[in-house]
């Protein structure tokens, strides 16, 4: 983004200024990881049932955080497979550093307690423990960390100090109310030390809880820091910490410091000059915008971009500054570009915790994606679901629109099965497991979440693969909201792609949730087939995928259909007809003959499960079909008709 000369001017001043301050306080902070595993609780099967729900209930933590850094959660249909959770942000840790802390430990905690049903952890900002409700053994398990330095002569006199602090600490954080309780303070210790210290619990306690909790934590400082100039009992529920001559926490002091009145002048002779400052660099901020205010575009305010108050708290905690995101993918060089459509590019990037993050950038000349933009931020900070891409965050800065999801290395799915040399590297379990993944998301969004989804835009660019290939559902611009009760829904505005669009849809602008059926089915048979949807040759002839797979199946030659690559077996060959059988009950024109996603995910894990015969297929794409009623028509075959949808992402 260009600056005018007196703006670089302003931020290399305030650089110059800040950095020292900066490079004490990290140098200062507290890197390590505090962790304990519970291994009375019991351990649990890689693949399980226990494990999916663990992935998911951690990977929704920090994006569900409230904004004083809190949550507490639950995953599992039975007893046996739940877990709950409880996350807490130490009180004075801004969000944007809550959530990545969380996300950090949330990993961490994954890597250090492998398979264990229980665990607790976290960093010097956040904290976090997991376990199943079944399994109370441990109700208040404790992790230490103390500072080995002894620095002063009357350790008795230091630890009567301390202690008076904490309790008062302790009082203040449990008077607190039902958003946080929290509170920090100094006090004068002995040899001219100050001693500095926090005492916080989660706001779900009661007064009587918290003051508990903390004097429990008091109580074990003898355990894990007798004589120490600094010290951490970290107990989830609630954690005390103290450092000397350190003020290790952000914000100003909530209590009085008994003992401190000589200290105010020296303080005043710090706070005057920092006031003063600030108050030169707000008035030098307000001159350059109104000055740049006159020069372009006025500044698009983040509220201003949602229409409620609900919408705004949905999602404000997911903003990110868009200086952190232009560092983290190298503003934006070539060099990390992953790929490019009409909604903009799409960039690699590492975020300071080390996360890697794929960012999606509005173009700045594009005069859509307004709407299809704020969609996306609304519709994906509410789903959570191993097959659907993550969002971590957006960015709104003046004409900049940013989406930043988790990043994926395997790129999507039609860099694999529609090439020659990479399509090997799927085999046909992999295939399967793609097949079964996708039904499992799109199940979620039809029927299990908290909302009914109608994607619409279904196919296999939008189909991104972890490391472990397994899929997850992406590009959610065009999405619908539907309520539990409604069933269909038309439209006027046709956007979506060719050869994924189910008929009622792309002729008369009705879609459901069986017009995703449909788009299902094509992908399915083009995942089984390699072979795109559009016209391809076939010896001498063109056809389209549907039109060919429902001639092969008249004629019981069906297994022609089977991408020759696979080195099938009797067992997969049986399942590839299965498939195949399936796709086809997806593409029916008839509306109503198509499965539910409920019975395609039961058919695809139930042998027993008979299928009912299919019907001719639609073919629309031969017939009664004007291209000219789609958006960006004129697109090319392999890209969407949505501007939103249509970037192709490759690996970095």
């Amino acid at each position: 983004m260009e600056m005018d000369t007196s703006w670089r001017q302003l931020i290399v001043f305030l650089l110059s200024f800040l950095m020292p301050l900066t490079l004490i306080n990290s140098i200062s902070a507290q890197s390590y990881f505090l962790y304990a595993c519970l291994e009375s609780t019991g351990t649990y099967k890689n693949n399980s049932i226990y494990q999916n729900n663990l992935d998911t209930l951690l990977s929704s933590l920090a994006p569900n955080l409230n904004k004083y850094g809190f949550n507490t959660t639950s995953v599992g249909q039975t007893s046996n497979e739940t877990i709950d959770a409880v996350v807490l942000c130490r009180g004075d840790v801004e969000p944007d550093i809550c959530r990545s802390c969380v996300n950090d430990s949330s990993v961490k905690i994954k890597q250090i307690c492998p398979n264990y049903k229980a665990a607790m952890g976290g960093y010097d900002q956040c904290m976090l423990r997991y376990r199943s409700p079944n399994n109370i053994t441990v109700e208040r398990p404790s992790v230490y960390a103390s500072n080995p330095k002894h620095n002063f002569t009357s350790p008795d006199r230091y630890n009567q100090v301390l202690r008076e602090l904490l309790r008062r600490l302790r009082s203040q954080a449990a008077k607190g109310g039902s958003d946080l309780k929290f509170a920090t303070g100094s006090q004068q210790g002995p040899d001219l030390q100050t001693i500095y210290g926090m005492a916080q619990c989660t706001p779900d306690l009661s007064e009587k809880q918290c003051n508990d909790c903390v004097d429990e934590a008091i109580d074990e400082l003898p355990v894990c820091c007798n004589n120490r100039i600094g010290g951490r009992v970290l107990k989830v529920i609630c954690n005390i910490q103290y450092e000397t001559n350190f003020r290790f926490y952000n914000q100003t002091e909530s209590s009085s410091t008994p003992g401190n009145e000589n200290n105010k002048t020296p303080i005043l002779a710090i706070v005057l000059p920092a006031v003063a400052f600030l108050i030169i660099v707000l008035i030098a901020c307000i001159f350059i915008f109104r000055r740049k205010k006159k020069q372009g575009r006025p500044k698009q305010k983040f509220k201003d971009f949602y229409e409620t108050v609900d919408e705004i708290s949905a999602v404000e905690s997911l903003q990110y500054d868009f200086a952190t995101i232009s560092t983290a993918t190298d503003d934006f060089s070539e060099d990390n570009k992953l790929g490019q459509g009409g909604f903009g590019a799409v960039y690699w990037g590492r975020l300071p915790n080390e996360q890697e993050i794929a960012v999606k950038r509005l173009s700045k000349n594009s005069r859509q994606g307004d709407r299809e933009f704020k969609n996306e931020v609304m519709l994906v900070a509410k789903l959570q679901h191993r097959n659907l891409v993550r969002l971590l965050g957006f960015c709104l800065d003046e004409e900049e629109r940013l989406l930043i999801y988790e990043y994926l290395p395997n790129s999507s799915l039609d860099h694999f099965i529609f090439d020659p040399m990479k399509r090997e590297e799927l085999d046909w379990d992999k295939r399967y497991k793609i097949i079964e993944g996708i039904a499992r998301g799109l199940l979620y969004l039809h029927e299990d979440s908290q909302l009914r989804i109608i994607h619409r835009d279904l196919k296999a660019s939008n189909i991104l693969l972890d490391s472990k290939m397994h899929p997850k559902i992406a590009d959610f611009g065009i999405a619908r909201i539907f309520s539990m009760d409604e069933t269909q829904g038309d439209t006027s505005r046709i956007v979506g792609t060719y050869g994924y669009m189910a008929p009622e849809y792309a002729m008369h602008g009705h879609f459901s949730v069986k017009s995703d059926v449909f788009s299902y089915g094509v992908l399915v048979l083009e995942i089984i087939t390699g072979k795109k949807n559009n016209h391809f040759r076939n010896g001498d002839t063109i056809e389209d995928l549907m039109s060919f797979a429902w001639t092969n199946w008249q004629a019981g030659t069906a297994t022609s259909l089977i991408d020759p690559t696979f080195r099938a077996t009797s067992n997969s060959i049986q399942d590839m007809i299965k498939c195949i059988h399936l796709g086809l009950l997806c593409v029916q024109e008839d509306v109503a003959e198509r499965p539910t996603m409920a019975s395609i995910v039961l058919m695809l894990n139930d042998v027993s499960v008979s299928l009912p015969r299919p019907s001719e297929p639609a073919f629309f794409v031969r017939r009664d079909f004007d291209p000219a009623r789609t958006e960006s028509s004129n697109q090319s075959n392999n890209t969407s008709l949505n501007a939103l949808s249509i970037t192709e992402l490759g690996p970095r």
